[in-house]
């Protein structure tokens, strides 16, 4: 092998040596094996291992696609602090011809059918409980944390992003809410307890199901809390006066969003509230996440994931009948989320790899912090949008945003 690696690495490493200049060094070969170094530094940050010939296809024109592709199927094994890693990875990404974007949007355009979502949330979600609740907070809140002064703990700024949302929504004793991706339950299950509130939680995953409606047995709310493994399009027993969705709407599709919002809208009472808590692009043309991220994402974390623009998002809220009444960019409280969570995952490797086999401890390994640099780097963004529904009189509310922040 170490021949005809050497003769394909050649030329390209000379030219991102040339253009790029990283603490990068190529390895290949049993018992140490032959060398190449992408920069001039004594001491690399980051050793790349070349385990089969097939790499080659995916290293000589490298996206994050590719380059994610090659570590998750065991082809190359990366060798650094992680940081170093997800930073030379960019960098070898930006030496290669630009593709994605609205182009790679294009070239993959999905049908979101009740089966094929279905699918694609158990691929997602169904992976295990035990997994997730290796690297989550205890009370298993997957989506974006608030950091309301910046020095909470994980599970301290999970409670307080869900009282954020109840607090938003101006939830009150006796009112009936949707949840709407309810995950394991911990908003429901918050919205019940401490707003004495009675809900509605829904899920297309079997696993969150089942632990979510242990839950609330364990905690004696079956009286005020119903968890179905249902889809929102099959909601029939509106209206509610609140409605949450939290880290859902990301699996929706841009050509059904505003279907998405005509049918909250619908699921509303006159006076209610809605909350859509949600990952966006920061392409205003919706496309996605520079360099092949959104492809390696599309294949093997989020089938027929879509993220839309913020302005995309508005225009389909009102197409659906909704006025935004409020919009609050988290984007770096999702940063830090994902640091905590990869943070957490690197530090349970061992007992992880006890729970799902090699290629699944990369993907997700590779996935988390690489979302967490996405977020960092202002590649993608996290909206709130709070919204009632259209055409209503505001005399009621307050003047001001400050019951927004209790």
């Amino acid at each position: 092998m170490g021949s005809m690696v050497e003769l394909a690495l050649q030329p390209w490493a000379q030219r991102v040596r040339r253009t790029a200049n990283l603490p990068v060094r190529l390895r290949w070969g049993d018992s140490g094996g032959a060398s190449l170094a992408l920069g001039d530094f004594e001491q690399p940050q980051v050793e790349i291992r070349v385990r089969d010939p097939q790499a080659l296809r995916l290293l000589i024109d490298p996206s994050l696609a590719t380059l994610g592709e090659a570590y998750v199927e065991g082809l190359i094994d990366v060798e650094g602090r992680l940081g170093d890693i997800l930073a030379v990875a960019h960098r070898l990404a930006d030496t290669a011809e630009p593709e994605g974007g609205l182009l790679g949007r294009i070239r993959r355009s999905f049908q979101h059918t009740r089966q094929s979502d279905r699918q694609a949330i158990q691929y997602h979600y169904d992976v295990s409980n035990a997994f997730y609740a290796q690297w989550l907070d205890p009370a298993m809140v997957y989506s974006c944390a608030y950091f309301e002064n910046g020095d909470e703990t994980l599970a301290q700024a999970q409670e307080k992003k869900i009282d954020h949302i109840l607090t938003k929504v101006r939830l009150a004793p006796g009112q009936r809410l949707l949840d709407i991706g309810c995950g394991w339950g911990a908003l429901v299950l918050r919205a019940a307890q401490k707003f004495g509130a009675r809900c509605v939680g829904i899920t297309l995953s079997q696993q969150q199901f089942d632990l979510a409606t242990e839950r609330v047995q364990a905690a004696g709310l079956q009286d005020r809390i119903d968890i179905r493994l249902q889809d929102y399009r099959d909601v029939s027993d509106g209206p509610f006066d609140r409605i949450t969705s939290v880290g859902m709407f990301e699996h929706v599709g841009l050509n059904h969003l505003t279907p998405y919002f005509t049918r909250i809208r619908d699921l509303l009472v006159p006076d209610g509230w809605a909350m859509n808590h949600g990952i966006t692009s920061t392409d205003p043309q919706d496309g996605e996440t520079a360099h092949g991220g959104g492809g390696f994402i599309e294949r093997y974390v989020f089938p027929q994931g879509e993220l839309p623009h913020i302005g995309t998002v508005l225009r389909t809220l009102q197409e659906g009948g909704l006025e935004a009444f409020d919009v609050e960019n988290l984007r770096r409280h999702y940063a830090r989320t994902l640091q905590c969570w990869s943070d957490a995952f690197e530090a349970r490797t061992e007992s992880l790899r006890q729970l799902v086999d090699e290629r699944h401890w990369r993907i997700w390994r590779v996935y988390l912090a690489g979302c967490a640099w996405a977020f960092e780097h202002d590649e993608i963004a996290l909206f709130q949008v709070l919204c009632r529904p259209a055409g209503r009189s505001a005399r009621e509310l307050p003047w001001s945003r400050r019951w927004l922040y209790p």
